[in-house]
């Protein structure tokens, strides 16, 4: 796959090849397509980071099952939309290098209050980040149910997202269909009722209802985790990349694709057209393969710090917190960083193994015990509550054998930096709470 489609198969529905293959077509095809893709405003209330990198893009892909019309056999009783799948690509604003970054839809994180569709607000909480995707499309409105997910991710990760864009179901089946099939070679037979799926071990060629399903299974493949799926997912979008831009020579075989990969395209309406799309793939057709990095969020099973929750996931910190940063400050992650995170993730250090003395330094009473309970809803290891002279400011402090464990904590509280000290009382981490101290902790 060359390296201008390979980056732009990852912005959701190939439109690396849905941008070049129009090149080739005559100008009513041009207009036809152009007219395909819908563009939508999205407006984002409240507080947004800010935006430390101007220059740079993030765009918000949005894979989305919404289960109306044909889609209505993926999901009982479901009468809101859903996302599938979920990733931001950083663009560098040298255009020199780029990152995909994918959230697992198990992650467990705080959904911030949004507008539904009715208009009514939703209460901040936490749950799995593909539900922020539903809560504003109950209704079917995707202006909102784009909103909630961007308001989400920039709640949890501080990177202000710059565009978005979503494909659905029903266009990803007629992108496949269109090229003739996609081939996949699954190491077992996968038998999965919910993803209406029956596959024999080895290669073969899919379309249809059976790509579909190869995309969506979960429980029936690997450890059932929606981890596994994401690699899936992220190697047939590969194969069906590589596919269309085999087709690139013949416009009159790639409008089926085209024709699909448009209508089933939604976008901000910055982006909502041709043109603009096509501007956005010219900035990035130049990247080297070894500057693209694709990654998906540290991350451990939620089990291991509450031992009920045995669906979800939990952001791996402090290196979820670092990844956030450094693409915020727009600094280049790379095969190193990689590795490294790799390396972490082989014995994460989990909210539950970290113990935490909490203190009072607001002067009003209760916010210790307030902010105790925060920390045990996430895992983490409260050992005592206490009062300290008056601050301004959280912070968090710890004897020098616990420095990791205080990084857990303090990148959890953005702005917070954690210190060592040598009058911390041993065994713990301490925080000690200022005015500033969030009232629901991401």
């Amino acid at each position: 796959m060359t390296r201008r489609g390979r980056i732009l198969a990852w912005t959701g529905g190939v439109l690396g090849v849905l941008l070049l293959g129009t090149a080739g077509v005559g100008a009513w095809v041009y207009q036809q397509l152009d007219g395909n893709i819908h563009g939508v405003d999205i407006g984002v209330d409240g507080a947004r980071p800010v935006n430390l990198s101007p220059g740079s893009k993030n765009i918000l892909v949005v894979g989305s099952d919404s289960r109306a019309g044909a889609n209505a056999k993926y999901g009982r009783n479901l009468t809101t939309m859903q996302s599938d799948t979920l990733m931001v690509l950083h663009i560098a604003a040298d255009r020199k290098w780029a990152t995909a970054l994918s959230f697992p839809r198990d992650s467990w994180v705080q959904i911030p209050a949004c507008t539904r569709g009715n208009g009514s607000k939703s209460s901040p909480h936490h749950f799995k980040i593909n539900e922020a995707f539903s809560i504003g499309g109950d209704s079917g409105d995707i202006r909102k149910a784009a909103a909630c997910t961007i308001k989400t991710v920039e709640k949890n990760t501080g990177l202000r997202i710059d565009h978005f864009t979503s494909v659905d179901f029903q266009g990803f089946k007629g992108m496949v269909n269109a090229l003739g099939g996609i081939e996949v070679c699954p190491k077992h037979a996968i038998h999965d009722k919910k993803a209406h799926l029956d596959m024999d071990a080895g290669c073969q060629n899919v379309r249809d209802e059976k790509a579909l399903g190869y995309v969506r299974t979960r429980y029936s493949v690997g450890d059932g985790s929606d981890l596994g799926r994401i690699g899936r997912q992220q190697e047939f979008m590969k194969a069906l990349g590589a596919k269309a831009q085999s087709k690139l020579t013949s416009p009159g075989e790639l409008y089926g694709f085209l024709d699909s990969a448009t209508k089933s395209l939604t976008t901000d309406s910055a982006l909502a057209g041709i043109k603009p799309l096509y501007d956005l793939a010219a900035t990035v057709k130049d990247i080297p393969t070894d500057r693209l990095t694709f990654l998906t969020v540290p991350n451990y099973y939620r089990e291991s710090d509450v031992p009920t929750d045995k669906a979800n996931v939990v952001w791996q910190y402090p290196q979820a917190g670092q990844l956030f940063s450094d693409l915020a400050h727009d600094r280049e992650i790379g095969a190193a960083g990689k590795k490294k995170l790799a390396e972490a993730a082989k014995n994460p250090v989990t909210a539950h193994s970290v113990q935490v003395r909490v203190l009072n330094g607001t002067g009003v009473p209760g916010r210790a015990a307030s902010a105790a309970d925060q920390l045990r809803k996430l895992g983490f290891t409260v050992v005592g509550t206490g009062n300290a002279p008056a601050t301004d400011k959280t912070a968090v402090s710890y004897p020098a054998a616990l420095k990791t464990q205080s990084e857990v904590l303090s990148s959890r509280l953005p702005g917070t930096k954690a210190t060592e000290s040598a009058g911390a009382a041993p065994g713990a981490v301490t925080l000690t709470i200022g005015p500033d101290f969030p009232a629901e902790m991401p």
